[in-house]
């Protein structure tokens, strides 16, 4: 899959900006920056999610929605000889994080540290430590909590990994918070195509970026209440269950490179998720299918038990390693994301009807 130039470095630099949950501005700033010329006007909530509209005089409104917040550590504890105690900021894994280098955020700009480990000699086999909340802990350099404190770090302050974008063997992108900032890239993407082919759309078309979905679907929650849309379709991530020690009987059979997830599960109309699979054939984009059984976890279920009921459904992008600094996606599935919701954007019409079935 070939990518233009200019949204390859927007990708780029989105991934590499650092947007923790409820600090997700400064990302957001890049994204509404590239969105802008494809929109006809941008707006954000008082929490940070960020939305560009099309048609917005338009009384049908259809959400294509993705979240901008990436897993992160918060400063809980400091020693009195200057070792600092963590809490996680979403689903942060506290498995991968001896010998990783962090970027603190304190009050006078950011500070490295890392998750320090007692080295191999040291330990006992019969006795192996495992990582968990209670021992992990950042070294920054500093012998005193006076010292963390002069530095500029306090309880509260914001942990995240600098682990930056490249692309494997012309295959992959990988990068820390590809769950799910390439969501962001891929809506984006689909905006900028509807300029760019200069299609006529009947419907407002709500390009929006949530924040705070790591710790609960907050963000979606909130825009779904202020945007009031008769359709969302939201794209996440969701496990290429191939690598090892995955169990396909309990997570399912999804693969990198096998084309878009389609899912199917209780918040998921059937009528928006028809219209995608229905696109898909048409179209010859390759697609696989999934199911959740209560809940898909994403801001879909916030979409769609907002306001009385909002029909919706979800295109999932398969990805390796979740919620490590070496999350991968295929290029060849980002590609046919944003051809599907694209195409499938091209075929909702307001009169359609949504009847449940």
């Amino acid at each position: 899959m070939k990518f233009e130039k200019k949204s390859l470095k927007f990708l780029e630099k989105y991934l590499n900006t650092s947007s923790p949950t409820g600090y997700e501005h400064k990302g957001q700033e890049i994204w509404m920056d590239y969105i802008r010329p494809y929109v006809d006007t941008i707006e954000v909530d008082h929490y940070g999610t960020c939305y560009g509209i099309i048609n917005p005089e338009a009384e049908f409104k259809v959400v294509i929605e993705a979240h901008a917040d990436e897993i992160s550590w918060y400063v809980n504890y400091i020693t009195d000889d200057g070792l600092i105690y963590v809490i996680r900021n979403g689903g942060s894994d506290q498995t991968i994080a001896p010998s990783k280098v962090v970027h603190i955020h304190g009050e006078n700009g950011i500070v490295k540290g890392v998750f320090g480990w007692p080295a191999i000699h040291t330990r006992s086999n019969q006795n192996e430590p495992t990582p968990k909340i209670e021992n992990i802990f950042i070294d920054c350099g500093a012998i005193s909590k006076k010292e963390v404190e002069e530095m500029g770090i306090y309880v509260g302050c914001m942990i995240t990994y600098p682990d930056e974008f490249f692309e494997m063997n012309d295959r992959y992108f990988v990068c820390r918070a590809l769950d799910n900032r390439i969501g962001g890239f891929m809506i984006a993407e689909v905006a900028r195509l509807l300029k760019e082919n200069k299609k006529s759309i009947p419907f407002g078309l709500y390009i929006t970026n949530s924040v705070q979905e790591e710790v609960g679907l907050y963000g979606a929650d909130m825009i779904a209440d202020t945007i009031k849309p008769n359709i969302a379709i939201v794209t996440d991530v969701t496990h290429d269950t191939t690598t090892p020690m995955i169990e396909k009987k309990k997570e399912g059979d999804q693969k990198c490179g096998d084309g878009p997830v389609v899912f199917f599960a209780p918040s998921i109309h059937h009528t928006i998720r028809e219209l995608i699979i229905d696109t898909a054939k048409s179209k010859k984009i390759p697609f696989q299918r999934a199911a959740a059984s209560r809940a898909t976890g994403t801001d879909t279920d916030a979409f769609a038990h907002s306001n009385g009921g909002v029909p919706s459904a979800l295109i999932s992008l398969p990805l390796r390693y979740m919620h490590t600094t070496v999350e991968m996606v295929s290029k060849e599935d980002v590609g046919n994301v944003i051809k599907l919701i694209y195409e499938t954007l091209l075929k909702i019409k307001p009169e359609m009807k949504l009847k449940y079935h």
